[in-house]
């Protein structure tokens, strides 16, 4: 299962849960499981998230494949110029 590290503010939409594990083949489905544990992050998730997967950060990554040992970092969505 990987091991998801919920960031910063978005503690505040699990409770203050800030880790837990989730197994998944890919950030959707991965979210969708999220997001079925804990329904108040299914808006900030739709708007956009950003992701780290194994230290590598994604935007957008929907179908980006986890493995059984990954770490998913999600954060709030990142943007900059």
């Amino acid at each position: 299962m990987a091991r998801v590290v919920i960031f910063g503010s978005l503690r505040a939409f699990t409770g203050g849960v800030e880790m837990m594990e989730i197994e998944a083949a890919t950030t959707r489905e991965l979210l969708k499981k999220l997001t079925a544990r804990y329904p108040a992050l299914f808006d900030t998730i739709e708007s956009g998230v950003s992701l780290a997967i194994d230290g590598e950060v994604f935007k957008d990554a929907w179908f980006t494949p986890i493995g059984p040992e990954s770490e998913v970092v999600i954060m709030p969505l990142m943007v900059g110029g």
